[in-house]
């Protein structure tokens, strides 16, 4: 595996030709640029539209789905963000690139359920957008597991993980999730809660890791409590990581990438290890 990207996501090399994707955008220096960097990483040959008016001619002259946009937040014809609403009303998967960014602004485009947002404000800036891509289109390789007795909680982690496209199972117990990763030996995440009635975060942990290792799954602990103690006994019992609730996307989402990929690169090194 090739790494790819400035946060080490490993990246097989697998090409994306079949992938539709549009990037609305009216600077011709950024769409030169991605339009280059994403047919020499994936063979991707995007669609520009540089107005509201090419966005909505492309998307009504086929039939194909769009896999994912990449939208600035203002084009001409649409300064106050209105291509942006339009690809969410559709239901098609957006990453955000924009030089605009504060605080409020944030919080109006997760409201959204966009994909993710990447900012024009560095040098690495096309790049941390194809990982970002790469990241959403192979993201369906990994199956993920929530274990939570609160079908609120469980829901809501699950929109999350399914808005980045990742596969996802929930249980709301211990002994359910113990039931699902029997019959789904394809989970390479579980995200459990610590306070449930049957089987506590702790000891699933410590049941899980009588027969699968840090190097077939990963797990994430999380918790409302205030006890701060509560994320070293989560390690202790053989956890991966740990988060207090609430968290907010962003650093959600950089922990699951982060688990998957130390999963992803641990799993190479053992199969070059067996090769030699």
């Amino acid at each position: 595996m090739a790494f790819l990207g400035i946060s080490g996501m490993q990246y097989s090399g697998e090409m994306f030709a079949g992938a539709r994707i549009i990037v609305a955008e009216d600077s011709n220096v950024f769409t030169s640029m991605i339009s280059k960097r994403l047919k020499e990483l994936f063979d991707i040959d995007v669609e520009i539209c540089r107005s509201f008016e090419d966005l909505q001619v492309s998307y009504d002259k086929s039939s194909d789905p769009i896999t994912l946009a990449i939208s600035n937040i203002n084009l001409p014809g649409a300064e106050n963000g209105e291509a942006l609403e339009y690809l969410v009303d559709l239901s098609i998967p957006t990453i955000v690139f924009t030089g605009t960014f504060h605080e409020n602004m944030r919080d109006k485009l997760m409201a959204k359920d966009i994909v993710d947002y990447i900012l024009k404000d560095n040098i690495f800036a096309v790049d941390l957008l194809a990982e970002s891509i790469c990241r959403f289109l192979t993201n369906h390789r990994h199956h993920v597991l929530i274990v939570d007795d609160s079908a609120t909680a469980r829901a809501l982690l699950s929109s999350r993980l399914k808005r980045y496209n990742f596969r996802v199972s929930v249980a709301e117990s211990g002994g359910k999730a113990l039931e699902i990763l029997k019959a789904n030996r394809d989970i390479g995440l579980v995200i459990t809660d610590y306070n449930m009635p049957d089987i506590d975060g702790f000891e699933l942990t410590r049941r899980i890791r009588a027969s699968i290792g840090s190097h077939e799954l990963r797990i994430i602990g999380v918790s409302s409590s205030s006890n701060r103690l509560l994320s070293a006994r989560f390690l202790k019992a053989g956890g991966n990581d740990f988060m207090l609730r609430p968290f907010i996307d962003e650093e959600f989402y950089c922990r699951v990438n982060q688990n998957l990929d130390t999963l992803l690169q641990i799993q190479s090194m053992r199969k070059e290890r067996a090769v030699a």
